[in-house]
Parts: C-alpha cells; sequence; structure tokens
C-alpha cells in the first residue's frame, strides 16, 4: 500500500514546515508514503521552506516529497486538484498545512481502507470534540459562534440533500481510494472543492465511515481564510450544484462501490476542468 498526502500551501510560513516535518515523521508501518505539496506562490517565506524541506527529505529518500509550484493563487480547491493529478498512491490523504489537525490520527483514518471495509473515509472533528463548539476563538467569540452555528446548518443541510447523517462532511481529513476518483469531474477551485469532493464521490455510491479525530481550530489573526461574508454563499451553492451537476467529463455512469471495492480500475489521472 502507498498513501499519497495531498498538501496545499499559501501564506503558511509559521506552521507548514513544522506541519511538513509532523507528516513525514509519522510512522505508517507497512505503508509507503509520499507527499505531494502544491505552493501557490505565497507572499511570505512559505515557498522557501517547501523547497528546503523537498531537497531534503528527496536527499534521503528520493522521489518521497513532489513539490508543485505554481505561479499564482487560484485558490484551494484548484491546489488540491493539481495535487490529485500528481499522486500515485492507493490511498489519497487531504491534509492542511496549519495545525489544526494531527498526522498521529493517520493510522486510525486509512485502516479502514487498508482492512477493505469502506472506500472512503471521513475524519470527523464533532464526534471526538465532545460537542459542536469545536472553535473556541478566545479573541474573536462572536466569529467562533457565528461558525460553529453555520457549520451545524451546513451540515444538517448537505445531509438532506445527499440523504446522509454525518456529523462533519466539511472536515479537511478526506481519506479515500485513488480509483474512486477514476474519471472523476472536478470543476471547483475555493473551499467549495470540500464540498465537491464528498458529494461526488457519494453519489458515486462511496458512502464514508467517520472516524474521530484530534482538532485544534486556530483564530483568524492566526491566519485562518475562511471569509465568513462571502464563502457561505459559495457552500450553499455548491452543495446544491454539485447534487446534479456532471460526474463524468465523458458522460458515462457511475461504477458501484463495489465494482470500485473489488475490480478498482485505476486511471492514471483523474479528469478535470480548466487544466488544472
Amino acid at each position: 500500500m502507498k498513501l499519497s498526502i495531498i498538501m496545499a500551501v499559501y501564506n503558511e510560513a509559521s506552521s507548514v514546515g513544522e506541519t511538513l516535518q509532523r507528516v513525514w515523521d509519522q510512522p505508517l508501518q507497512g505503508v509507503d508514503k509520499e507527499i505531494v505539496i502544491i505552493e501557490s506562490n505565497s507572499k511570505d517565506e512559505s515557498r522557501e521552506i517547501c523547497k528546503e524541506f523537498a531537497d531534503r527529505i528527496n536527499s534521503l529518500e528520493p522521489g518521497a516529497v513532489k513539490l508543485i509550484l505554481q505561479e499564482r493563487a487560484c485558490g484551494k480547491g484548484n491546489a488540491v486538484r493539481a495535487g490529485l493529478q500528481r499522486a500515485t498512491g492507493d490511498i489519497v490523504l487531504i491534509q492542511d498545512a496549519d495545525a489544526e489537525y494531527d498526522p498521529r490520527d493517520y493510522r486510525s483514518l486509512i485502516t479502514p481502507i487498508i482492512d477493505g471495509r469502506v472506500n472512503f473515509v471521513l475524519g470527523s472533528r464533532h464526534l471526538s470534540a465532545g460537542s459542536w463548539k469545536i472553535r473556541k476563538f478566545e479573541s474573536s467569540p462572536a466569529k467562533a459562534a457565528l461558525l460553529n452555528l453555520g457549520g451545524t446548518l451546513f451540515h444538517s443541510f448537505f445531509n438532506i440533500m445527499y440523504g446522509t447523517s454525518l456529523s462533519d462532511p466539511t472536515t479537511m481529513y478526506k481519506v479515500f481510494r485513488r480509483s474512486c476518483i477514476s474519471g472523476v469531474l472536478f470543476e471547483a477551485n475555493r473551499f467549495d472543492f470540500d464540498f465537491e469532493l464528498v458529494a461526488k464521490l457519494i453519489r458515486l455510491g462511496n458512502i464514508p465511515i467517520e472516524v474521530p479525530v484530534s482538532y485544534v481550530s486556530r483564530g483568524f489573526e492566526e491566519g485562518k481564510k475562511v471569509n465568513v461574508l462571502r464563502d457561505p454563499f459559495t457552500w450553499i451553492r455548491a452543495i446544491v450544484r454539485f447534487r446534479f451537476s456532471r460526474l463524468h467529463a465523458d458522460g458515462s455512469q457511475p461504477q458501484t462501490v463495489e465494482a470500485l471495492l473489488y475490480e478498482p480500475k485505476i486511471s492514471p489521472q483523474p479528469r478535470f476542468a480548466n487544466g488544472a
């Protein structure tokens, strides 16, 4: 088994170096791993930190780190899509460049897939937090309350639209067999890609199980990039749009989850819109 860890990086100089090292140091016995970094021409020192890390690790284990240097920032979704095109692992895991999530949860996230129980796992912040108040910004309590309330509403709306009962469909930790996205058309460029990926995998029959994960939220003054005035409207549109949008660029019918699980047909590349 090989695990591809996709990490989009933009203006994360304060945390990306530590996060990359923690990801690399995380032991996964019996599993090879590659880290695919997509650096989107940050305005801080993020690019230099990513280059140094890639050079250092590749000198020890050639090809272990793939570094994609984008000329400009086009959104997290665009960056992750670029990373998916370069991933070669049997399993794909999406990791943010900040320190909100803990790589020590990797083993529990990938084990259900390795064991052949499911194709798709979500790392739920709500199952382990013991409360819906997972965002606790001491310096911005009003924004924290708004985001927590908004998260509950968006999750409920998503579950109604897709017939699911997920506690945390917007979690960053999305882990799946790479074969699941064979031939799938992806279009979103911003944070709406989080909804597109989950929505399309579910519509293909890959109902995820949720695994509790550790989570320590950071505040806006620490670099959180969500826009509380603009992004919620994007998310509502994404939930509705990707419920009915095309799944495959060639118009073919979805494969069943059984076919993907027992007879995986891995394509070299998923299909993406707009050249990403």
